[in-house]
C-alpha cells in the first residue's frame, strides 16, 4: 500500500502525521510511503530525516493526494483538501465531523473511507489515539490560561499560584477525563486552588484519592456549575462525548456571573465546546472578549508544541496505521472491533451513530 503524509495547512499547525520511524516501521512491513515536501519542518524533521527513513519526497499535496492509498495526518482535510480526496481513498486522521457539517458532506461526497482517531477505542472502551493529545491539550490548558489571565492579555492581572500572603487563582475544571486530568495536575503544581467536576462519581473517587490537597473534586450539575463560575478565575471546558457534539454546560447567561477579566478555556471547541459563547479561533488570534471575560477557543492547541505532540501522536496511531496498510481497513476492522469504532464514513455513508444524529443523516451500521 502506498501511504501519503501531506503537510498540514491548517492555521498555526505544526505537527505530522508521523514521524520519520514511522516511515521505517511502514517500510519494513513493505510499503510505500510518500511525504511532501516540508511536511515535517515545523516539528524539528527535515526532508534528510524521510529520505533516510526510506520514503520518499514529493513536491506537491496534490503528487500525495493523487497518489496514496491512505493518508495518514493530524488534522481534518481543510477545504482545498477535500477537493483531492478519491474515492475508495483511506483517510486516517482527526475528524470530529460532529462540530463541522461542511466536512461531513464533503467526507461523504468524496466516496472515501474516514476513520477519525478520536472514535478508536481499545478494550477498555477507552480512546488510546485521542488520548495523547487530550494530555497534551490539558496541560497547555492551564499553561495557556495563566498566560491571558495577565493584565496584557485582558485577564484579571491574577497569578495563577499567587505568592504569600496573596492568595491563588481560582481554577475551575468541567470534566475530570484525560484533559481535566492534566490540567489539573499542571494547575496544582502551580498552587492554583482546583475544583475538578464531572458527572461520574467513580472517577470523582478516583481523582480525590490521586490528586494533591489543593485539588478538591465536586459533582457536576447546573447549580453547582454556576457557583463555581462565579468564583473562577480559570474556566477549563474537557467536557467529551465520543464522536457527538459536547454538551453546552456555560451558556451566556452565565458570563454576567463571572469575574471581570476571567479565562474561559475550551478544550471541546473542535466538538463544538461546552461554552455557548466558545468560537473556533486560531494560534494566531487566540482569544476574543464576551460580556468582559477572555474566551480561547483554539482548535489545535497541540499543533504550538509540534514535536512533542508528533511524537506523541505516532507512539499511539503507528501501529494502527501498520495493521490498516498490511490487512486492508476491513480486515484490521474485523479483526479489532475497537478499530471499526473509528470509521465515522464508509463511501458516502455515515457509520457514526452520533455523528448521524447530529445532522438528522441516516445512519448506516458499518458492514464489513
Amino acid at each position: 500500500m502506498i501511504i501519503g503524509l501531506p503537510r498540514e495547512v491548517k492555521s498555526d499547525e505544526y505537527r505530522v502525521g508521523m514521524v520519520p520511524a514511522g516511515a521505517i516501521a511502514l517500510r519494513k512491513a513493505g510499503h510505500q510511503v510518500l511525504v511532501e515536501t516540508q511536511a515535517g519542518a515545523g516539528s524539528g524533521f527535515s526532508d534528510e530525516d524521510y529520505t533516510q527513513a526510506e520514503a520518499s519526497i514529493v513536491p506537491t499535496a496534490k503528487d500525495v493526494w493523487s497518489r496514496a492509498d491512505m493518508i495518514v495526518k493530524v488534522k481534518e482535510p481543510q477545504a482545498a483538501e477535500v477537493s483531492m480526496i478519491r474515492p475508495g481513498q483511506i483517510l486516517f486522521t482527526y475528524f470530529h465531523f460532529a462540530a463541522e457539517k461542511a466536512l461531513t458532506q464533503g467526507i461523504l461526497k468524496s466516496n472515501s473511507v474516514a476513520i477519525a482517531y478520536e472514535t478508536v477505542t481499545d478494550r477498555e472502551g477507552k480512546l488510546p489515539l485521542l488520548t495523547p493529545m487530550s494530555e497534551v491539550a490539558g496541560k497547555m490548558s492551564v499553561q495557556e490560561g495563566a498566560k491571558y489571565l495577565e493584565r496584557p492579555m485582558m485577564g484579571r492581572g491574577i497569578l495563577l499560584g499567587g505568592v504569600p500572603g496573596v492568595e491563588p487563582a481560582h481554577v475551575t475544571i468541567l470534566g475530570g477525563g484525560v484533559v481535566g486530568t492534566n490540567a489539573a495536575k499542571v494547575a496544582a503544581g502551580l498552587g492554583a486552588r482546583v475544583v475538578i467536576m464531572d458527572v461520574n462519581v467513580e472517577r470523582l473517587r478516583y481523582l480525590s484519592d490521586v490528586m494533591p490537597a489543593n485539588v478538591q473534586t465536586l459533582f457536576s450539575d447546573p447549580l453547582q456549575i454556576r457557583r463555581q463560575l462565579a468564583l473562577a478565575d480559570l474556566v477549563i471546558g474537557a467536557v467529551l462525548i465520543p464522536g457527538a457534539r459536547c454538551p453546552v454546560l456555560v451558556t451566556r447567561e452565565h458570563l454576567s456571573k463571572m469575574k471581570p477579566g476571567a479565562v474561559i478555556v475550551d478544550v471541546g471547541v473542535d466538538q463544538g465546546g461546552c461554552v455557548e459563547t466558545i468560537k473556533p479561533t486560531t494560534h494566531a488570534e487566540p482569544t476574543y472578549m464576551v460580556d468582559g471575560i477572555v474566551h480561547y477557543g483554539v482548535t489545535n492547541m497541540p499543533g504550538a508544541v509540534g514535536r512533542t505532540s508528533t511524537f506523541a501522536l505516532t507512539n499511539a496511531t503507528l501501529p494502527y496505521a501498520v495493521r490498516i496498510a498490511s490487512k486492508g481497513w476491513k480486515q484490521a476492522c474485523k479483526e479489532d472491533a475497537g478499530l471499526a469504532n473509528g470509521v465515522n464514513i464508509d463511501s458516502g455513508k455515515v457509520t457514526n451513530k452520533p455523528v448521524a444524529e447530529t445532522f438528522g443523516i441516516p445512519f448506516a451500521p458499518l458492514s464489513l
